[in-house]
């Protein structure tokens, strides 16, 4: 496989929009990096860079010390898989796995191998025979995949490739991603809008908003350690609770409620002292104690866990607790907080 350094690379398009602002990454051998962030984030701009599917406008793309910054995506080395599949419909399943290296006019022998070999690697070797028109969508997508690996890239490219699918057979495919993956050792770049994906595929996350980069590190460093309001508000489902208020006299106050802090709060929030900060709650962190009463609003039972939705005052919080509720409209609850994450609110920084 292959080391990739994506150096200080820009997209500006024609009419002077700008869709990549300076991303720098350094993608290890075999490493899996899945890029996330919402729609038009410049997630999937910077992949079709990386495919030369886009120009690149500014900076350089190198793979193993080589720079293909202006090198034509057919020599780049660089297989991507689709969301879309894209597939050909008269060929078989057989053809469409073989149609690279036929182009390349690779030995017949050396391609029934490795179509034989990815085949059996995905689980598709019942269906070499047919028309992708006969595979459900999970199998299509798992052809798309087996297409790339025969060519034995130096990396793969997945441009959301589980959209199309069900809430199944989502799982099911990335769990085979994430099995391929660990089984062909592969340098993979990986780009979604779906956190779970993200969470559970990477080795590292990248997270974007907006063409900017906010945070780069492994899922539990973006979970627990998020770098700003975006990266805490995007990363986690139920999304993280924020409570605006203020430090004062060795407490978190605002409108709603207040809680005193601990001594390495205090510490933290020395610089502070009467300004205001953005305080933010995951909702597994909101325990059942006697720090503010919560005014149930809805109750949505998950089996072993309870999402508790409502307010406190004017403030909406929702809480995960860790036990099946039968909690009522109405119904009023204890409440605590631990593991309370603190945000600068004019810079919107995490306070570390």
């Amino acid at each position: 496989m292959a080391e990739l350094k994506l150096q200080h690379l820009d997209k500006i398009y024609d009419n002077n929009v700008q869709a990549v602002y300076d991303f720098n990454l350094d993608v290890a051998d075999g490493e899996l990096i899945v890029l996330v962030g919402p729609s038009g984030c410049g997630k999937s701009t910077t992949l079709r860079m990386v495919a030369g599917l886009e120009d690149i406008s500014a900076g350089r793309l190198i793979i193993d010390g080589k720079d293909i910054t202006t090198m034509p995506p057919k020599d780049r080395d660089i297989a991507m898989v689709f969301q879309n599949y894209a597939l050909y419909a008269h060929m078989t399943v057989y053809e469409n796995m073989a149609f690279s290296l036929v182009l390349r006019k690779e030995n017949k022998n050396v391609i029934h191998q490795k179509v034989l070999a990815a085949a059996e690697i995905l689980g598709l070797t019942d269906q070499l025979n047919k028309k992708p028109a006969q595979l459900s969508g999970g199998q299509r997508q798992r052809v798309a995949m087996g297409r790339a690996i025969v060519r034995t890239p130096k990396v793969f490219l997945f441009d959301e490739p589980l959209s199309n699918l069900d809430a199944k057979l989502r799982g099911a495919t990335r769990r085979e991603i994430l099995l391929l993956h660990k089984r062909l050792k592969a340098t993979m770049l990986y780009v979604t809008h779906d956190q779970t994906e993200a969470l559970t595929l990477a080795d590292r996350i990248v997270c974007m908003s907006m063409g900017h980069v906010q945070q780069i590190g492994t899922p539990l460093e973006l979970y627990d350690m998020p770098n700003n309001l975006f990266v805490a508000s995007f990363i986690g489902l139920p999304p993280m609770n924020f409570i605006e208020g203020r430090i004062k006299d060795g407490r978190f106050v605002s409108p709603n409620l207040s809680f005193a802090l601990d001594d390495a709060q205090k510490t933290l929030l020395a610089a502070y002292s009467d300004k205001e900060v953005v305080a933010g709650i995951r909702p597994e962190h909101i325990l059942k104690g006697n720090d503010a009463v919560l005014k149930v609003t809805l109750n949505e039972n998950l089996g072993q866990t309870t999402l508790v939705h409502g307010t406190v005052g004017k403030q909406k919080l929702t809480a995960k607790l860790r036990e099946w509720c039968d909690y009522e409209r109405g119904d009023e609850v204890g409440i605590t907080f631990e593991n309370v994450h603190f945000f600068d609110k004019e810079t919107t920084n995490a306070i570390r």
